[in-house]
């Protein structure tokens, strides 16, 4: 598409037809300016800008040009329309530009009175919210996608985790993935093979990319405002800490949320969950975090990620949570929900494979690496049914290998009779994977119980071990999970002082509390770790009245 051609009409969502009733109160939020034909609203980049209502006159919304294609127009808004997208809500800076193509006026409404607007006003928050959420859905299908590029190996650790980062943060964005040995047009940009993978912002290349590096661009890593204590921060973006952060957001807590990867955790890697309350038919780990991402950019969470916590520690009232890159996060309340992290096995040139052939998940992203080939998968729980069962789907032949002899003792009866009915699945229990063979990638797995196989993905899910090295002064038992509640080892004096026991959740120190995988004790299920986040935000009110 050039500069010149007409977008098509956004639909009816995108687009909603306020009544006047409707529009008279949009109009209460922002504040009125003249623009003359020419005037830009925002500039792609801009790391601060404002929803735009068009009262008269004309506003076009354009991808900038990117040095190798030319200026595109995305959109055309008349009187009575409001220009933005969903990156308002999560902080991510502007990556379109939006201009006035003729005279009239606007009103600006800030980021801040946007989130008043999804506070104070049920009717129109859902309206904005629905149409910033249908034309990131529409923009990720055009061209405005090309202002965020990552290329690379298609099998590349490093370029799998900034699609993967990419995806769980629903940013609109495409991947090119480079044929073996070659650079393709990368080669006109100076851009060597170590340079790999590449990150286009803008049209602006960034080598050796990374999620934290591209977070940064984007404005997507935390930044304290001046003097800044949140109510609640809750580390950690997997169900129990999206569950955590949306509860306590939705009951009047200023609530920050960091992960240290993206938002999901291990239920973002799971093809299909289908034991989850509400769901007959399964919900893939993607389409469930989504919709929990949707759910806590509405109630007004501050989503940070890649954020990785470092330290925590208590200053008198305020606890203080550090990240790697030095920025403090100050909050009066924090839950741990961190995690765990995934286990490897102790096989000669496992890391090398890592970054072509090992995958921790099977999703569509992992699939498209080894779509119609055979594949192993290791583990005896549901995961790793489940993994099996969505790669048998899709055209893999899928050699799952369980090191217990009976499937039944881990994993649920509902799998285990779906995985003896699956002709394209061979269970191979009282079994290990003892070898790994290949030249770049991985290419056959040894099995002891059945020797060779050939492989073009290893698929691993033998569990993981909590993520609390970093909690040093926290109570923890001898496998890393954190004691909460009443089965912490014995009361300090900083319960005496407070005159009170533990709450529920609660961990060793006042006001820091625990939910999910990290937690001792705690149910391994999707569900239980939704539970467990929301109930811990019960005790978080308790501590701070």
């Amino acid at each position: 598409m050039s500069a010149m051609e007409e977008p098509a009409a956004l639909d009816p969502v995108q687009q909603p037809e306020l009544t006047d009733e409707q529009w008279t109160r949009l109009l209460a939020f922002g504040t009125e300016h003249d623009v003359a034909a020419g005037d830009y609203l925002f500039r792609s980049g801009d790391r601060d800008y404002d929803l735009i209502l068009v009262e008269s006159g004309e506003v076009e919304v354009v991808r900038d040009s990117l040095g190798w294609v030319d200026e595109t127009l995305i959109a055309r808004m008349g009187p009575r329309s409001f220009v933005g997208e969903l990156g308002l809500l999560n902080g991510q800076g502007a990556f379109l530009s939006a201009r006035a193509s003729k005279a009239g006026s606007i009103l600006r409404v800030s980021r801040t009175a946007v989130r008043t607007l999804m506070d104070d006003d049920d009717e129109l928050g859902d309206i904005v919210l629905h149409a910033l959420w249908a034309r990131r859905e529409n923009l990720r299908r055009g061209p405005a996608a090309l202002t965020l590029k990552f290329v690379g190996r298609g099998a590349d650790r490093d370029f799998l985790a900034l699609r993967r980062f990419a995806e769980r943060l629903d940013l609109v964005h495409v991947a090119a993935e480079l044929p073996p040995g070659e650079l393709g047009a990368l080669a006109g940009h100076d851009i060597q093979a170590d340079d790999l993978p590449v990150a286009f912002i803008q049209g602006e290349p960034i080598t050796r990319a990374t999620p934290g590096i591209v977070s940064e661009r984007l404005g997507l890593s935390y930044r304290a405002q001046a003097d800044e204590i949140a109510d609640l921060v809750v580390i950690g973006g997997g169900p129990a800490g999206l569950a955590a952060a949306i509860y306590g957001a939705s009951e009047g807590l200023s609530t920050v949320l960091v992960d240290a990867i993206a938002p999901g955790g291990q239920a973002a890697a799971t093809s299909r969950i289908e034991n989850f309350l509400g769901f007959p038919f399964g919900v893939s780990g993607r389409d469930l975090i989504g919709q929990a991402c949707l759910q806590a950019l509405k109630f007004g969470v501050r989503v940070y990620a890649p954020c990785e916590a470092v330290s925590l520690d208590s200053s008198g009232d305020v606890l203080e949570v550090t990240l790697a890159d030095g920025a403090v996060i100050r909050a009066r309340t924090a839950i741990v929900t961190a995690g765990a992290a995934y286990r490897t096995l102790d096989l000669d040139r496992w890391e090398e494979f890592e970054r072509a052939g090992i995958y921790y998940a099977a999703t569509q992203l992992e699939l498209r690496q080894v779509s119609d080939s055979p594949v192993v998968v290791v583990g005896g729980a549901n995961s790793a049914g489940q993994a099996s069962l969505y790669l048998a789907a899709n055209g893999c032949s899928v050699h799952l290998v369980v090191r217990g002899t009976d499937l039944g003792s881990r994993m649920s009866a509902y799998l285990v009779d779906r995985l003896t009915e699956e002709s394209r699945v061979q269970v191979h229990t009282g079994s290990r994977v003892i070898g790994l063979e290949g030249g770049d990638s991985l290419e056959r797995v040894r099995i002891d119980s059945v020797g060779d196989v050939d492989a073009r993905g290893l698929f691993c899910f033998i569990g993981a071990d909590p993520a609390t090295t970093w909690l040093t002064t926290l109570d923890r038992d001898g496998d890393g999970f954190l004691r909460t509640g009443a089965d912490l080892a014995a009361q300090s004096l900083a319960w005496q002082n407070l005159g009170r026991e533990p709450l529920p959740f609660e961990t060793s120190i006042p006001r820091v509390f625990a939910a999910g995988d990290v937690r001792r004790g705690s149910m391994k299920r999707v569900a239980a770790a939704v539970g467990e986040g929301s109930s811990a935000v019960a005790s978080v009110h308790r501590a701070l009245l």
